[in-house]
């Protein structure tokens, strides 16, 4: 047996073997990665920590088995990494905010429509179950909340719209926020649950 180390812990059968699983898996690899990933940056560093996990795989004590498929649960496991990185605050940190200006907006909830089609699909049925627990408010609350975080108007504004005091309108909006922040967090907690 050849020990002709080039890594320092590589014998060069290993750094054979894996250039050449590398070659093999890189090209569908990438497609797989890509087509999840909307950024080629994002998309490509994640293929290269794929890549650094075989790498750093060939120092187990028990090699890897079927590499093509490792490599593909890798991958899935690293994208959805990368999406809970980037994923935006549950609805419970967005809206648990006092102060108007601090508020995030709906549109931060909702996974980016430049994320492929998985998150498309989480985007169209959170946005299908926001608008049934939008109905389900008293109509000041549903009214103002949609002002406010959908059309984006100010408090102030509404205030003078409608003739009402900045802190009714507050409180119907912090009672519209609760209401859906218990009726949307079962969803919203089992689409990232799926995830995983």
């Amino acid at each position: 047996m050849r020990q002709a180390v080039s890594v320092g812990w590589m014998t060069a059968d290993q750094e054979r073997r894996i250039s050449a699983e590398i070659a093999l898996q890189s090209p569908r690899l990438r497609n797989f990665v890509r087509r999840r990933v909307a950024d080629a940056a994002d998309a490509e560093d994640i293929l290269q920590d794929v890549l650094f996990e075989l790498v750093e795989s060939y120092r187990l004590p028990q090699p890897v088995e079927q590499v093509g498929a490792w490599l593909f649960r890798v991958a899935r496991n690293r994208i959805v990494d990368f999406f809970r990185k980037k994923r935006p605050e549950a609805l419970a940190d967005v809206y648990g905010r006092a102060h108007e200006s601090e508020a995030g907006s709906v549109e931060d909830l909702l996974p980016s429509l430049d994320a492929g089609p998985e998150a498309a699909y989480a985007r169209s049925v959170l946005m299908e179950e926001l608008e049934a627990a939008l109905n389900e408010l008293p109509e000041e609350q549903r009214d103002i909340f949609i002002a406010n975080e959908i059309e984006g108007r100010s408090f102030r504004e509404l205030a003078a719209v409608r003739g009402e005091n900045i802190n009714t309108l507050l409180s119907r909006k912090r009672y519209a926020v609760l209401h859906l922040r218990e009726r949307l967090q079962d969803m919203y907690d089992s689409i990232n649950e799926t995830g995983e």
